[in-house]
């Protein structure tokens, strides 16, 4: 859980609901079998439900913030919140350093790469 499955970055004026269908469509391209999507609640409305059935048949899972105005650990959030918290460890991936996308997303699947590795060879972390 909490493994990368695809990326695409795009600029920071796009939604990420309205950036998605990119997204949904290399992710269904790598991985036909996936069935389900988690998404916060930034991925809701009509524009997301046509990029989602566009791309396949998917079942989307909107997780919504809870209104008590104190800290609680969201079901399936808190896996998307640690693997970017995982990704921010690499000094490269801390900033936006790069020109082109294509760098960009190439270091965040070595980051996983990584990760994935160590998860493979069952070493300890240091």
């Amino acid at each position: 859980m909490g493994m990368l499955l695809a990326v695409v970055v795009h600029p920071a004026h796009v939604q990420d609901r309205d950036g998605a269908e990119p997204l949904l469509r290399q992710a269904r391209r790598l991985f036909p079998f996936v069935e389900r999507i988690i998404g916060d609640a930034g991925y809701q409305g009509p524009k997301m439900a046509a990029a989602v059935a566009r791309t396949g048949t998917w079942k989307i899972e909107i997780v919504h913030r809870c209104d008590r105005h104190r800290f609680v650990v969201l079901p399936k959030r808190w896996i998307v919140e640690r693997t970017i918290g995982w990704i921010s460890r690499n000094r490269r991936l801390a900033r936006d350093f790069e020109r082109h996308c294509r760098i960009a997303c190439a270091f965040v699947r070595m980051a996983m790469i990584r990760i994935m590795l160590r998860r493979l060879a069952a070493m300890p972390s240091a």
